[in-house]
């Protein structure tokens, strides 16, 4: 007996997290049936109770509309597959300790999917992957119905970004692109079809390039600190009525989980020759180390209170994956140095609520720029490493 495929359901492996979940909610909005398939239980405990399991702007008011209208489910395990028109895949593809993307990981799971699957479903992948992965899943699953539609939001954003960002869809035929081309103008306005390669490359490009773009600012940052100089105000003047300035970014802890990733799976691909990514890798992860050589030159750090003010790895949101904040705790108690530590968002048994943290600190680094640092009034008492140029 074969199994009935529902048209208007959509099944997301990877549902509760920082991509699939937004994405689902929205899909649900536009009256999809969505389940979100994921091993978290505890996040999809928290989306079937109404609360998104992280912080995501919108997400609230657009997860209890679709809970009510039962247009969204959430599911620890794989059923809801076998009966989905599409089946998105939003899984992490990380990279090894030497810097290299874990493919075989991600492979495993095709293995796995298809015994799921039948040829008539469509299969997206919203992963960032690997240039030629997509080809050797298709492979995998012996199906043409494969899609690569790669996302590209600013994470907390989804829900206000998925409607005004073109979405780029790729895939062997006419039939499967043409299908998910349908299936996402309900959601946005622009789609633009590419080949694979192309796809691959534009979503591994664009977070090199900023990733690239903010290495330069912190190599700018680190030029006039070792100057006795105020990046913040040399940026501004080089800004001031120079349009040829304006694509400079802040300094600032460059970090997460995409940008670092996704350039190192691009120098793997260009066999390691992309020099100017690992250049960017090594200037932006050494920033945190850089701060405290900075101030080793000037004061005593073993009787001193460090406070480290933020510990997500952007500001507005709670995700500390891949956070310089959270390496440069790490770095500061590796060298037996007294540190304190808190976040507007991100809690621990460590944190401490930024007032305290703040009044016990002879040392304040700004790890984070969340809005709320930009109000405090630090007393001049107190050493303040202000690296993003957020207290004016």
């Amino acid at each position: 007996m074969s199994i009935k495929i529902n048209n208007k359901k959509i099944s997301i492996i990877g549902g509760a997290g920082h991509v699939g979940f937004p994405l689902g909610i929205v899909f649900a909005s536009k009256g999809f049936k969505v389940h979100l398939v994921d091993k978290n239980k505890d996040f999809l405990n928290d989306i079937k109770n109404g609360i998104p399991p992280f912080l995501e702007k919108g997400a609230k008011k657009i997860l209890k509309k679709v809970l009510k209208e039962k247009k969204i489910f959430t599911n620890l395990d794989y059923e809801p597959i076998k009966t989905s028109k599409f089946v998105v895949i939003c899984i992490g593809t990380p990279i090894d300790s030497n810097l290299k993307p874990k493919i075989k990981e991600f492979l495993n799971f095709f293995y796995f999917l298809k015994k799921l699957i039948n040829k008539s479903q469509i299969i997206i992948i919203r992963s960032s992957i690997f240039p030629g992965v997509f080809n050797k899943v298709c492979k995998i699953l012996k199906n043409s119905n494969v899609v690569y539609c790669p996302e590209r939001i600013v994470q907390g954003k989804s829900i206000e970004e998925l409607p005004r960002l073109p979405q780029i869809i790729s895939g062997n035929n006419n039939k499967s692109i043409n299908l998910t081309k349908k299936l996402f103008k309900k959601i946005a306005t622009k789609m633009i079809i590419t080949t694979v390669l192309e796809a691959e490359l534009v979503k591994l490009f664009s977070n090199a390039n900023r990733y690239v773009n903010f290495s330069i600012a912190n190599q700018l940052y680190m030029i006039c600190k070792e100057n006795k100089l105020n990046f913040s105000r040399v940026r501004n003047i080089m800004r001031d009525g120079y349009e040829r300035n304006l694509n400079l970014p802040t300094a600032g802890f460059t970090a997460g989980p995409c940008l670092l990733k996704d350039t190192m799976q691009l120098s793997s691909f260009y066999k390691n020759k992309f020099s100017l990514g690992h250049t960017a890798m090594h200037i932006n992860e050494n920033i945190p180390k850089f701060l405290i050589t900075d101030l080793k030159k000037k004061y005593n750090l073993k009787k001193k209170n460090i406070g480290i003010l933020g510990l997500a790895f952007k500001a507005e949101t709670d995700d500390i994956r891949d956070s310089l904040a959270v390496k440069l705790v790490k770095y500061l108690k590796k060298n037996k140095l007294k540190v304190l530590q808190s976040d507007e968002y991100y809690k621990n048994k460590f944190t401490i609520k930024k007032e305290l943290l703040i009044k016990k600190s002879d040392i304040i680094i700004i790890a984070v720029p969340h809005e709320n640092y930009k109000k405090i009034k630090f007393s001049k008492k107190k050493i303040v490493v202000d690296i993003w140029g957020i207290k004016k």
